[in-house]
């Protein structure tokens, strides 16, 4: 699952295999949050550094406007959105890269759990630009 021409594709390869084995072992059917509990018990297993639930900062023109928490915040660098839908649809995608571009992280993975099989998608964010939310990041990383 490593294509070394994608950026993290080491880390978002782990991050589907912990979610591969979280979908055999529970299946379909559960709340989104049974999800999120399992794949963080995976996470620790597989000794991936993450922060569940981070809380982060949204900017409009520069500005900080509010703050939205995301489900995983994979090695500093990778956001989760997890879902736990029948079928994903375009808003959810379109979801998980409106919060990439208001974080300003480069990549990102929208994760279903429920579905029959488990869907992933990879998100790049075209509008990065590496500035504030990465600093606000790395500053609140330091703390914890």
């Amino acid at each position: 699952m490593i294509n070394e021409q994608y950026k993290y594709s080491d880390i978002t390869a782990k991050i589907i295999g912990c979610a591969l084995e979280v979908h055999k072992i529970l299946g379909n059917g559960f709340q989104e949050f049974i999800y999120q509990r399992a794949l963080e018990k995976e996470f620790i297993l597989s000794g991936i550094k993450f922060q569940r639930e981070f809380e982060m900062p949204i900017f409009y023109k520069e500005e900080k406007i509010g703050t939205r928490r995301v489900d995983f915040l994979v090695e500093q660098v990778v956001s989760i959105e997890l879902k736990a839908l029948t079928q994903l649809e375009d808003v959810h995608l379109a979801q998980a890269i409106n919060y990439l571009e208001a974080y300003d992280l480069e990549i990102g993975m929208l994760i279903n759990f429920g579905a029959k099989s488990l869907q992933f998608k990879r998100l790049i964010n075209s509008k990065f630009k590496n500035k504030q939310a990465k600093s606000s990041i790395q500053q609140r990383s330091h703390k914890s």
